[in-house]
């Protein structure tokens, strides 16, 4: 009865509107009552939630972000992009994946990859006479690679979900090599409909303006290398590196680009601070909702349940990825990797896999639900920057969707893609 209260009132909280931050509140709040457990322990379960040292590398991490979202990096990314694959048949297509590629491992978020590619490079490519949808298609489906290639905060989140036995750097690494393989797919899906569609083709601007481009974007994309490269080698931790990520960006935009505003810096800190409130609030109710959890067994009687399905571990397999592509249609990134990490982390750990990899799968399913109803945030703000109906995306994004999950099928079945560089790194 208390697990139908706990499940029964997040969904209905869910369903009238609520933010599922609080709809997890409300749920655990009523759980406890219903146990009678002093809510006092609830709210030490609450605060204990965002308790976390390396939670605090979240808003630095979020604020970089921000930072050079409107410190002008994203045009110089574009540039590069565009002089090194922009000559192809639909070359502006790759152009946008390849920009994701490189902002994201700035950025650290696919919304934002969203926001600022999307606004740079959808008109554009309305202008020179692509498709609308098939533009759309492509900045919501690669802004993934601000998930997956470091750093990201969702990862923190991971291992702080995970009981904070995951090395963070570890999953930094980890995020590499599967996010560049998602964007190599997303560019062979983008070169087949441009070639089916015959849009349009750019002309081969020149070694020098590669070498030029490539100077231009060459501090901004240093930014990733300090973060992670610092974390990675122990000069710092990850929250020393994203507190040193703000500075650099900082002297970055404000000294060598010249390109950021006070007005953009002050914009920058409302959306950082207002970002960071929402994602601790999030860890905070998600870690009180998740106790009940735990105290309701469900990770043992899911896992007992997945169990009687089937033992093979490829069918547990897929059947753990079909859950996290459902859920992640129909509920926040955040709130489900908080939620979902404590209750299928121990099932594909009993199957011998490592808890670096399974991040890895979980940012991908969750990623794609971004990019799909009903709640795909990057869809609806894709399809609101390319002013195109979301039923007409719709219809023609399913190439795009079999490249990432192409890429998930192979960072599932095939760990060296997800360990081999966190391997090196260790060893």
């Amino acid at each position: 009865m208390g697990l139908l209260i706990l499940l029964g009132v997040f969904a209905v909280a869910v369903a009238i509107g609520i933010p599922v931050a609080f709809a997890l509140g409300i749920a655990a709040l009523m759980s406890f009552a219903f146990e009678q457990i002093p809510l006092l322990i609830a709210f030490q379960r609450i605060t204990a939630g965002v308790w976390s040292f390396p939670l605090l590398a979240v808003p630095f991490f979020i604020f970089a972000g921000e930072l050079m979202l409107h410190g002008g990096i994203a045009a110089r990314l574009v540039r590069l992009a565009s002089s090194t694959v922009g000559w192809v048949r639909g070359g502006l297509g790759q152009v946008n994946v390849f920009s994701s590629m490189l902002f994201g491992g700035i950025s650290g978020s696919a919304v934002a990859d969203v926001s600022a590619l999307g606004s740079l490079l959808i008109p554009v490519m309305k202008e020179k006479g692509y498709d609308a949808d098939y533009a759309v298609n492509v900045t919501v489906t690669s802004s993934i690679a601000g998930i997956m290639i470091p750093p990201s905060h969702n990862m923190i989140l991971y291992a702080v979900a995970a009981g904070g036995g995951v090395s963070i750097s570890a999953l930094f690494m980890a995020g590499v090599v599967p996010g560049v393989i998602m964007c190599l797919f997303l560019a062979v899906a983008a070169r087949i409909v441009a070639i089916k569609r015959n849009l349009p083709i750019e002309e081969f601007a020149g070694f020098s303006a590669i070498f030029a481009a490539t100077i231009f974007a060459l501090p901004g994309l240093l930014t990733a290398v300090i973060i992670v490269g610092g974390s990675i080698s122990g000069v710092f931790t990850v929250t020393e590196s994203g507190a040193i990520g703000v500075i650099y960006a900082i002297l970055v935009s404000a000294l060598v680009y010249r390109t950021l505003s006070f007005e953009g810096f002050i914009t920058a800190v409302r959306r950082a601070v207002r970002t960071t409130g929402m994602v601790m609030i999030l860890v905070a109710c998600a870690r009180a909702f998740a106790h009940m959890l735990a105290l309701y067994q469900v990770p043992e009687l899911l896992t007992e349940l997945i169990f009687m399905v089937s033992e093979n571990p490829i069918i547990v397999l897929l059947l753990i990825n079909l859950m996290l592509l459902v859920l992640g249609m129909i509920m926040d990134m955040g709130a489900l990797i908080l939620v979902v990490t404590p209750i299928f982390l121990p099932v594909v750990v009993n199957l011998g896999m490592d808890p670096v990899q399974f991040g890895m799968i979980m940012m991908m399913n969750l990623g794609l639900g971004l990019c799909t109803p009903p709640v795909g945030a990057c869809l609806f703000v894709g399809c609101a920057v390319g002013e195109v109906p979301i039923e007409r995306v719709l219809k023609s994004i399913w190439p795009f969707y079999l490249a990432i999950l192409v890429a998930l099928t192979l960072t599932t079945f095939v760990p060296a893609i997800s360990m081999t560089l966190p391997g090196l790194v260790s060893g």
